[in-house]
């Protein structure tokens, strides 16, 4: 039997190969590469928002292809239909019978470009399998193959074509990042490396599906001591009764900063979760799934803004390992 320590220590060099490659795509970023990869191991879908021309599609495929697995791409555009994401039914002349022709979702990794530029009809093809790994075609479930994540990108809403995502869309991510723009000397290297080669072009997988589904193993044998469970929920309990929000975060959302916080505990050599795993989760878990209510939109309040007001003032429990 192996270790806990030796399961640790894979994961950690596991880790920091797909780092690495990334890396080489997206320099400058390392926070935004890091939960990347917590999700991918926390088994949770990605949002990736910014403005166009910052690297949300290269972050996404660069991760797809430090992979050795199924990798499909779905161009959101407007008149992208629901048939084109899940699969069709196609009736065949010569067995005179219906087959199944699977969508863009049969891939291990899917990455869904400018997701919020479809119509809210096909975002929400996506519903199923994002929250139960399968999909429903004319009564016939298919499942999907693990691991399986989907990683989208969207532009800000406020730009020209774009569908705001239904907020059971946004629920079923388990985090959202922003790319941002690069400081000066990233974007001078990235002029380098980039004008005369594209670096995604040389990227090789350093790990295998497989691998990763004995990782999502490890991370899920974390433990979670009661006080940290008890806190994970006080966080979001807290988004739920306050004034200045008028939607707050799901039981889904509590399972997912949980989820994500055993991901970055593994990453960091530990197998149990710490109550400051969860707090530095709280925005990219938490933030995408809440709704300012309309005195705080009036305001100018941003919902990330209040949103740490409310996690500053949850009591942080002094639990480990116990």
């Amino acid at each position: 039997m192996v270790s806990p320590d030796a399961d640790l220590a894979t994961l950690a060099r596991v880790v920091g190969l797909v780092r690495s490659n990334i890396e080489r795509v997206i320099e400058g970023k390392p926070d935004v590469v890091n939960a990347a990869i917590v999700v991918l191991l926390a088994e949770g879908h990605l949002l990736i928002e910014d403005v166009p021309g910052v690297g949300k599609t290269q972050l996404a495929k660069a991760l797809a292809r430090s992979i050795d697995s199924t990798v499909r791409r779905i161009q959101f555009t407007p008149d992208l239909l629901p048939s084109d994401v899940t699969g069709v039914s196609v009736f065949n002349q010569d067995t005179r019978e219906f087959e199944f022709r699977p969508g863009g979702v049969f891939a291990n990794i899917v990455v869904g470009d400018e997701i919020n530029r479809a119509s809210p009809k096909t975002q929400s093809a996506l519903l199923e399998c994002m929250e139960e790994r399968q999909v429903t075609v004319d009564n016939t479930t298919y499942s999907l193959d693990k691991p399986f994540m989907v990683i989208a990108t969207q532009n800000p809403i406020e730009m020209e074509g774009t569908y705001a995502l239904p907020e059971a869309q946004r629920d079923r991510f388990m985090a959202r990042v922003s790319v941002g723009y690069p400081v000066e000397a990233a974007e001078i290297a990235m002029l380098d490396a980039h004008t005369t080669t594209n670096p995604l072009d040389d990227l090789e997988p350093v790990t295998d599906a497989g691998e990763i589904r004995k990782l999502t193993e490890i991370v899920g044998e974390v433990h979670v001591s009661p006080p940290v469970q008890r806190y994970a929920v006080a966080l979001t309990t807290a988004t739920r009764t306050s004034t200045a929000l008028h939607l707050g975060a799901s039981p889904r959302a509590t399972l997912h900063l949980v989820r994500a916080a055993k991901a970055v505990a593994a990453m960091q050599g530990r197998d149990f979760v710490l109550p400051d795993d969860l707090h530095s989760l709280a925005r990219p878990v938490l933030a995408h799934r809440l709704l300012p209510s309309v005195e705080s939109a009036m305001s100018g309040r941003s919902t990330g803004a209040i949103l740490d007001s409310i996690v500053a003032g949850v009591p942080i429990p002094d639990a480990g390992r116990a």
